[in-house]
Parts: structure tokens; sequence; C-alpha cells
């Protein structure tokens, strides 16, 4: 049974049939599925054939929380006990309670005899009336001196299954009688040969009885109406439960010096994922469980927290990133811990999931790190629940479906090529969804395999791929650097068939950025399929779904797109989802994973959108200028949602080096500069801080800067950033210490952001518009508005580029600028907040499906992102099979 308007109280019941032949373990099972459906408030069993099956088994297979009937063993405990609480009392014997009090009869000191003790009238209902301070006598066709006991009773309920067993003559004068017997018997006057009696003789007790109900139209109604009635009850009790969020905090043991991060991590015992769910709000029904540490979370979700308002939505960048680092990741963590753990509000962490190529490289993992970490760490950061594997395999399926496509295509005549892609199946062929869509494409109407004419056939099964004009590369998730540039087609079995390709890191490919900026499965289905791979030889793009691979791709994700939950150090819940590479693509976590967490932290009807809000805090990889650009640029467009609060990240030690501080190598001493209070170079340094700030307050949204504590910070210096930060448009600057305090440390930042969150000085905007820009006219803007150049400067390829795209329709997409996050400009060496220069602009690349165009600086660190530097895995399996090590 549904709820339809708890309101209003209007119920929609969904019934469902078993057949009669059903098994007792088919039956159960459909059961325990209806146990898990949040959309079932109510399940009455009903057995088809008495006998067939045992009911008491069945009947327990009913959640508690869900028995309506009342007939399970928790409810008529419950009801049993004195003071007992059921969750719902069965409805027969609810019905005559009610009867009884709505026609004003007292029972309190009354001798009430139930004649019937089954489980499901006269036993409940002894009990109700022994509640009501009766004095109950239960009686059955054992008894004896029945006609006696009955003499004496001030309140009769008939139950025993007897037509008209109860005389008269049998009753007290003015004695209430309630008749629940359904019994037929012979009467030649009706058509049917029969009539419905009770248990009682009517006629003659109704001339004692100073009040009696009919058989039928007497109990019978009242117990539809109380079924009806615990229906509603069960609904209204599963909605307040769902609202009732709250998060259980797990303690931190803070120590002092701060391990390293794997052992902070090893020595916090995690939640079970499924309390984290249930403590915000996600059902069973909903969990799919990798682990005792980790879920994916069903989409539909979203449809049933449809009416919920979203919750409040923060977005962390950073300045302009440094050697130093400023712990961006940490600061969404720490945030997150501190508005879950410390201020009693339902937060989200939204992050990506950390590729394994800088895992076992030198950046390392990517939980966060101190006492702000998603744990389990090792889980994060290695393989998860499959996702990039999955991408990894989707990317490589669609690139040997390329060189197989060129290979036939080459090697056959149009006939067998036809038959060999639309094959007969049983007798008969078909065409595909998505070849159906290339149909349309080429302007072809028959839908009949067999009816196409030889031009037609032509016309559908040569793609004519230009080989040079392939974009689509394979993947990798890991540092292979040698596989950047590869040939392949060396075997005998390829003809000679060669061409010069290489491989790009997984998390780089187009199929991430889909993952990540799909709203449902069907949108990613549609993404998936419009991706352009190739040009033909006379110019026309050459789509996924052209070669035939859309529909497979996304069989492969079906999965993948479906958020992964885990939780923080302070057992905050943590949505990880996608991880596209920040340098060369939109560097976010997935649109679907911040629209379920804002509808799980949002309000209900009647709910303050403020204080009753949750928060769902996400970050843009690297800084504002390249993350935040393209968050709002690229995938607030793809959302349709709109943070409310800009957090910009900043380091003393780094603004130092934006301020002209010695150069840094990993792992190498610090200078002195770093490491003492020097306020003149940390205020030359806020100039980037200050243009990261400006660049923010551009979409018209409050900033928060976040000055992320180290030891050697000074006061002094820590209000200098704050006086430049507010001087440049920033609500606050505030101090943070969640590495080393967890969420502790960042309370006080955390109200920070609670109040920007709530200010009505918010006027969202994108940095330009699509369809009435040129792609040189975005990319100017970008450039001048975001980076401080004077403009970009097109090669000769970038130039010839952009004529194809626009030609072939794509010119509306928005821009990607993938170029080095060492500056605001295209040179990493030109730190500050650099003006005068011009970004060159070498090439223009598409990613139709994902929804933008890419454009490559001529400066920018390793293009496709596979790093060049030699990994740290010093990473090992013990006996028992944990993970030792560090990362």
């Amino acid at each position: 049974m549904k709820l339809k308007a708890a309101e209003e109280a209007e119920i929609a019941c969904e019934i469902r049939k078993f057949p009669v032949e059903i098994t007792q373990g088919e039956l159960i099972r459909e059961i325990r599925d209806l146990n898990e459906s949040p959309s079932v408030h109510g399940i009455l069993v009903q057995l088809p054939i008495p006998g067939h099956l045992d009911e008491p088994t069945v009947t327990a297979a009913v959640a508690a929380d869900k028995d309506v009937d009342g007939f399970g063993a928790l409810n008529i405990g419950e009801l049993a006990k004195r003071g007992g609480n059921p969750l719902f009392v069965p409805c027969t014997p609810k019905g005559v309670m009610v009867l009884l009090k709505e026609s004003k009869v007292e029972l309190s000191g009354k001798h009430a005899v139930v004649i019937g003790r089954s489980d499901i009238v006269g036993s409940p209902l002894s009990y109700l009336l022994r509640n009501a301070d009766a004095t109950v006598t239960l009686c059955h066709s054992k008894t004896v001196n029945l006609p006696e006991i009955v003499k004496n009773a001030d309140v009769v309920v008939a139950a025993i299954g007897q037509s008209q067993f109860i005389k008269g003559e049998w009753l007290k004068p003015g004695a209430v009688v309630i008749d629940v017997g359904t019994n037929y018997i012979s009467d030649a006057s009706k058509k049917s040969g029969q009539k419905l009696v009770g248990d009682v003789d009517f006629e003659s007790a109704s001339q004692v009885a100073s009040k009696i109900t009919p058989v039928p139209g007497g109990v019978g109604p009242m117990t539809v109406a109380m079924l009806l009635e615990n229906v509603l009850i069960s609904a209204k009790r599963i909605q307040e439960k769902l609202s009732q969020r709250s998060i259980s905090p797990l303690p931190l043991h803070i120590l002092d010096p701060v391990p390293s991060d794997f052992a902070i991590s090893r020595a916090q015992r995690p939640k079970n994922i499924t309390e984290v769910a249930t403590e915000i709000g996600i059902l069973p029904s909903e969990l799919e469980q990798f682990g005792a540490y980790k879920a994916k979370v069903q989409l539909d979700i979203l449809e049933r927290l449809e009416s919920r308002k979203n919750g409040k939505y923060i977005l962390v960048t950073g300045i302009t990133p440094t050697p130093l680092g400023e712990g961006k990741s940490t600061t969404t963590v720490g945030l997150v811990q501190a508005l879950g753990a410390h201020l009693n509000k339902i937060a989200f962490a939204n992050v990506r999931q950390p590729s394994m190529g800088p895992t076992f490289g030198i950046k390392g993992g990517a939980a966060g790190g101190g006492y702000s970490q998603v744990i389990p760490m090792d889980e994060f950061n290695m393989h998860l629940t499959g996702d990039i594997h999955a991408i990894s395999a989707a990317t490589n399926l669609l690139a040997a479906a390329i060189d197989t496509r060129i290979f036939h295509e080459n090697s056959q005549k149009d006939g067998p090529l036809y038959k060999r892609l639309v094959p007969a199946k049983k007798g008969g062929r078909k065409f595909t969804e998505g070849m159906l869509r290339r149909l349309k494409k080429l302007g072809i109407t028959t839908t009949n395999p067999n009816e196409l004419t030889e031009e037609e056939i032509a016309k559908f099964v040569r793609l004519d791929i230009d080989p040079e004009t392939i974009t689509w590369k394979r993947v990798v998730d890991c540092n292979d650097r040698h596989l950047r540039g590869i040939t392949i087609g060396q075997a005998p079995t390829e003809k000679g068939h060669t061409r010069e390709t290489g491989f790009d890191i997984t998390v780089a490919s187009e199929c991430m950025a889909i993952l990540a900026l799909s709203n449902s499965l069907e949108d990613m289905r549609e993404r998936l399929g419009n991706m352009v791979v190739a040009s033909s030889r006379s110019g026309q793009p050459v789509t996924c779904d052209d070669i035939g691979a859309g529909g497979a791709l996304t069989a492969i994700m079906k999965d993948a797109i479906k958020p992964n939950l885990m939780q923080t150090l302070e057992g905050t819940p943590v949505f990880v989802h996608a991880g596209p590479f920040a340098n060369i693509s939109i560097g976010a976590n997935s649109v679907l994973a911040d629209k379920m967490a804002l509808k799980l932290a949002g309000t209900e009807q009647g709910e303050d959108e403020n204080e009753d809000a949750g928060y769902v805090v996400t970050e843009a990889g690297f800084d504002f200028t390249m993350g935040g650009e393209r968050f709002f640029n690229i995938k607030c467009r793809s959302s349709g949602l709109t943070p409310d609060v800009v957090v910009i990240v900043a380091t003393v030690r780094a603004l130092k080096l934006h301020g002209g501080g010695p150069n840094v190598s990993p792992g190498a001493p610090l200078a002195p500069e770093y490491l003492e209070e020097n306020v003149d170079l940390l205020r030359k340094g806020c100039a980037n801080l200050c243009k990261h700030i400006a660049n923010a307050k551009t979409y018209g949204l409050p900033v928060v800067v976040a000055i992320n504590q180290f030891e050697s910070d000074t006061d002094a210096e820590h209000q200098t950033i704050r006086e430049e930060a507010i001087n440049a448009g920033a609500e606050d600057a505030i101090v943070s210490n969640h590495w080393a305090k967890g969420g502790a440390g960042a309370v006080e930042f955390a109200k920070g952001v609670i109040k920007a969150s709530q200010s009505t000085d918010k006027n969202f905007k994108l940095l330009y518009s699509t369809e009435d820009k040129t792609i040189e006219e975005k990319l100017n803007i970008i450039a001048r508005e975001m980076y401080g150049a004077d403009g970009v400067e097109l090669s000769e390829l970038a130039q010839k580029k952009i004529e194809t795209y626009t030609k072939q329709g794509f010119g509306g997409l928005p821009i990607c600028v993938a170029k080095t996050q060492y500056s605001l400009s295209h040179d990493a060496a030109l730190k500050g907040a650099p003006t005068g220069f011009t970004v060159p602009i070498r090439d223009i690349r598409a990613s139709v499906g994902a929804g933008y165009l890419y454009a490559l600086a001529a400066e920018i660190m390793t293009i496709p992102g596979l790093p060049t530097h030699c990994g740290f895995m010093n990473v090992e399996v013990n006996k028992d099979g944990e993970i030792d090590g560090l990362f």
C-alpha cells in the first residue's frame, strides 16, 4: 500500500496477487523485497489456499514496521505486555475498540466476555479490553457453562466462527454485543442460495441487547477503516524517520606530533557503511555494499527525495598551487567534519576518486591528510568499487572497435560488411538502437534491414574514417610513460594496417568526464553515443554511435554511474565519485553525487531552509581560475545547480612563494623565508589570492578564505591575509587547523561558511554565453577575465580546428582550457598575479559527448596526463592480506 497524500489521508492501494501455486520460499522472498521497498508502507498477507503454506512462517517474514495487520510476533507480543507499545494494533480488535468508544460504552470495571481465542481477533481484543480496565473472560468452544458466563457479561464479543451460536436468552439485559462472525447459511430466498450471518442470533439478541452490531455492516467496515489508518500511520512514521537524520560522530584521539596519514587512518575504526547510510536517510534497498566500509547508492533515491529542497552547496577551490601544497582536499574533509561532527549539521564531502597513477607516484593519495581524511584510505586510493576499471574497459573497447571497423571496411565489400554488421538471428535481422540513430543521421527512413537499397547500404556501412584524424586513445590507470606513443597493427593478422597512436591515463578519458557530467543513466547513454572519435575523409564527424558501440559502453559503465558512499575519520558521510584529471579536464566529482547529497542534506516542507539545511562540500581541482571556472561554466551548465559559497584555500607559505620567495623542490629543506615571519613577502604574494577572490566574485557568489594553518605561521601573517582578503571582497578569511585537530580545529571556519551560505547577496551568473559567442571569443573572455591576460594567440592548427568544429556544429560548446596549474598564466614560472601576457593556444580538441571543447595552451604540463616521474611504491601486503606502508 502506498501513501498518495498523507495530509488528506488519500491512500492508493497497490494489490499484488501471487499465483495459487507459489511456493513458500518464493512468497517469503517477495515479502522481503516489499519489506525493503521505500514506497510500500504496509504488507498484508492473505494465503491463497488454507493449509497450502505455513501461516506463522509467512507472517513472520513481514517486517514489524510494515505489519499493518498487526499479526507479527513483535506487535502481538507488545500488545500482550502490560504497558506494551505495538507498532500496529490488529485491525478488527482495533475497530471494535473504536466502535465501543464512539458508542460511549464505558469499559472500566465492566465484565467483558470474549468468545473465541484466535490470534487475529479473540486474544488481541482481550488484551485491549484488559488495558481499558475491563475484567475480561476469554472463552472458546470448549468452555464449560458458556451460557452462564455470558449471562454475567456487560460486553459480549462473539468471534467463534459458528453461525448464530449466541442466543438472546444467554444475554444479560442491556448488554452490549459485538458480533465479529462471518458465516454463510442456506437461504432459498437469495439468488446465491446463501445468506451472511454472524456468530450471534441477531433476531433474539437484538431484543435483549442495548447495542448490537449487524452482520454484514458492523465490524467489517471498521476493520477496513482501521487497516487504512494503520497504513497511514506507517507512512507518516516512515516519513518522519527519514526526515529525522542525524550523524553519530566517531571520537578522534589526537596525538602530537601528528602521525603519518596512514597511521591515523589505521588507528580509527570506521562505522559499518550501513550505519552511515541509515544516519543520513538512505534505505537498505538503495544501498549496494562493497564490503563493510563502502557501498554504492542507487539512483532511484533521487526520485524518492524529489520533493525535498536542496541543502547548501559549498565549492572549495584554492590559490594557484605550488609545490608547498594548499590542502584543498584536507580542508574539504575538515570542514565537513566540523559541520557534521561538531555543529550537528548533516554534511557531505563530495570528492573525486583518485587515479592509481598519482597514488603510486610522487603525489600520493587523495584522501585528505592528518586528522581530516576519508577512510579507509587504502580502499579509497586503490580500486574502490572498480569505477575506473569500468571506464578503462569501455574506453579500450571503443578504441578496438574503431580499428576493427577500419580493418573491415578496407578488406570487405559493402554486402558482406552489411551482413557482418546486421547479422541474422533466429531467421530475422534487426537494427539495434545505435544503428537506428545512425540511419536517422543519414536520412534513411526505413527500419527494416532487408529494405535498404544498395546505395543506402553503402552509406550505412562506410564510415570512411581518416586514420590521421582519430583522437580516441587507449587508456591505463597507472604511470606508464612508455605507452604514450605506440604503433598498433603489427601482427600478421592485421595485414599491414598499422598506425601510430598512444595511451592516456584512464581518468583523462572522455568517458570519465561523461561519468562526472551525466545527470542520469539515459543522459550518460546519449553522451557516450555522441562522442566524436574521428572525422571521415569528407570531413564529417564520426561518433561512438556511428561505430555502434554506444550501448556496449553504457552496459560496461551502468554500475559505475552509481555514487560511492564512504566516511571521514569522524564518521561523517562522503560521496566518492568520478575522477577527471584537473589540468586537462573539469577536475570535479560527479553531478549525480552532488544532486544525491543535496537531497539527502535537504529540507522537508515545514523545515527552515537555513537552520535545518545540511551542507554538501565539493572540490574543484587546482585553483579557482582552472577548477572553479570549469566548475561553473561546464559542470553547473550540465547540472543546473548553483553553489551558495565559494571557499578559497590559502597557506602562508604558498603565498610567500607567490610573493617572490625562493624556489621550492619537493623533499628539499625549506628556506628561512617560509619558516620565519615575513609579512612584506606575504603581502606581495596575496596578489594571487586577491585575483582568485575577484574571479570568484565575478560569478556573483560570497567568498570565504580558509587559511590552512601551519605550525610556523604567526598571528601577524594570518591577520595580513585576512586584511587583504576582505579588501578584495571576501566575506572573511578564517584560520583552520583541521590537519592537526580534525573537525574541532575547523569549527570557527565552518561557522563562517554557514554565515556566508545564508547571505541573501547572491546573483549567480556564468562567465559567458555559449551560443552567441565564437570559440575564439570565449577563449579571449576566459584569458582576460580569469587569467589577467591580454588575450589568446591561436596556432595555425588551432585556427583550422576551430573552423572544422564550427562547421560541424560544435562551436556552441563551452571551453575547457588545459594549461599549467602553477601560474595564472600559461607559463609556470610567472607567480603572483601576472599581467601583460598572451596565452598561446596550440590545439583545440572536441569532447562532444562530455559537452565541451578543450583548448591546449603551449606550456601545459604533460599532455595527456601521464606523469614523467618514477613513483614511490613502498606498499606491502602482510600475511593477513592487509595493506602496510605509506602513500
